[in-house]
């Protein structure tokens, strides 16, 4: 509401409210906002061409040149997300000063307005010696009578009409304030996306630096190092295997929640789950899932029905250093780094959180753990990033649902002595009828 002035009229008395206007530094700031927006677009279209190019090098055989071209380019992704999330940053600050000029503009106009009717007030109160009833009935005349019920009336319209539009500018001056602090926690979100990104390079070119350093940049030494994690990870899974079977923990069904019940959140954001939509043909389903549970379509649609034969997860494609969220409210049961021990190629860097209504959930190939044992979480609180540690020869998130009864977390050399590559890494371990489909629950 661009307020150009008010006048309040009696008895030959005129007073005119001064304009408070800001048109021209909020069309100078309105101009920097149209600016970052112009923009934002070019780099959502660069952000979208850095995607297409990492789904065609996803598509092609899996060699140490095409792993580093797919770092390199999430790098220049990232960087473009930062610039585009630099810009957001600025539209917000610009916003906020915008509305900072408007709200100083509404409260001055209020502040003269209500000035201008004291005085008004206070001028007329010093010129009525008598009531208005005692000066119509000495009036010389009709006409001088009429005159004086006139102003009185113009004077009381003038007084009801500011009154209203002091009325409006208020309103207006509360819902600038109100956006103001919206504006203000936008900033604050932003400012938290910002270094979530910042990690997320951070993590990828460590990624990169392990690679190049592991295979002194050949391709026969990626090739020979994927063969040994295939090689260790089926030995590890085998030998897993066999100790679960004989683990001596019973999962009671009924204390499970209902399959369908919809009681997980999926473990990401949902503008990452919206962009998998977005790329179904890339994967042939929604959400960017590069391994089902179990070993058949009848394991992929039920959940008790893992007996080692099988994946006891999903994979969820998703560039390292992207953020990984509780699925549900819960306690950090314990995290780990299955790396930490000389070829073991296990979970990597994991989590597990307990929900305490019957489930667990595991997140692992984690870049980065940001949780600790013993610590509360809420339902979409951010626990780490998703990277390629552990057994991974591309970056994604192993998922996991477990039942509670059925699962610990121990070292395999706790149990009956093993002696394998993993024996000495901190890991969960459940019985074979604990592990359920997350598909299940989500």
């Amino acid at each position: 509401m661009m307020r150009t002035g008010l006048c309040i009229f009696f008895a030959g008395l005129v007073f005119w409210t001064p304009t408070f206007a800001f048109a021209d530094a909020a069309s100078d700031i309105q101009a920097q906002i149209d600016a970052n927006n112009q923009q934002l677009e070019l780099l959502k279209e660069e952000i979208i061409a850095y995607q297409q190019q990492l789904d065609t090098i996803g598509s092609k055989k899996n060699t140490l040149q095409s792993a580093i071209n797919a770092l390199t380019v999430s790098q220049k992704q990232l960087a473009a997300q930062i610039q585009a999330t630099e810009n957001k940053i600025a539209s917000a600050a610009l916003k906020i000063k915008q509305l900072t000029l408007s709200i100083g503009d509404k409260e001055a106009a209020i502040a003269t307005d209500q000035n201008a009717i004291g005085k008004a007030l206070r001028r007329v109160a010093e010129r009525e010696e008598r009531p208005l009833i005692a000066a119509l009935i000495s009036s010389n005349s009709i006409g001088e009578a009429w005159r004086l019920t006139d102003e009185a009336l113009q004077f009381n319209r003038a007084l009801a009409e500011d009154i209203n539009d002091l009325r409006a500018v208020r309103t207006e001056l509360a819902a600038d304030r109100d956006e103001t602090a919206a504006a203000k926690a936008k900033l604050v979100s932003l400012q938290k996306d910002l270094t979530l990104q910042k990690r997320s390079v951070d993590a990828s070119k460590a990624a990169q630096q392990k690679l190049l350093a592991d295979t002194k940049n050949m391709e026969t030494n990626y090739q020979k190092l994927i063969a040994e994690k295939q090689a260790a990870e089926k030995a590890f899974e085998q030998e897993l295997i066999n100790l679960q079977s004989q683990l001596d923990l019973i999962v009671h069904p009924d204390l499970l929640p209902k399959v369908g019940s919809g009681v997980l959140a999926w473990p990401f954001s949902g503008a990452f789950m919206n962009n998998c939509g977005a790329r179904k043909g890339l994967f042939g389903n929604f959400f960017c899932i590069t391994q089902y549970f179990g070993s058949t379509p009848f394991a992929t649609a039920n959940p008790q029905v893992y007996n080692g034969g099988g994946h006891n997860g999903i994979d969820i494609a998703a560039p390292i250093g992207t953020p990984v969220y509780a699925s549900l409210g819960g306690t950090v049961l314990a995290t780990g780094n299955t790396d930490l021990v000389r070829g073991c190629y296990s979970f990597g860097k994991w989590i597990m959180i307990i929900h305490g209504n019957g489930l667990n959930t595991l997140y692992s190939h984690l870049s980065a753990i940001d949780v600790v044992k013993g610590q509360q979480v809420s339902t979409g609180q951010l626990i780490g990033l998703s990277g390629m540690t552990g057994y991974a020869t591309g970056p994604h998130l192993h998922y996991g649902v477990y039942a509670t009864e059925g699962t610990q977390i121990m070292t395999l050399r706790q149990f009956r002595s093993s002696k394998i590559g993993c024996a000495d890494a901190t890991m969960p371990v459940a019985t074979l009828t604990a592990y359920l489909n997350p598909l299940s629950y989500l």
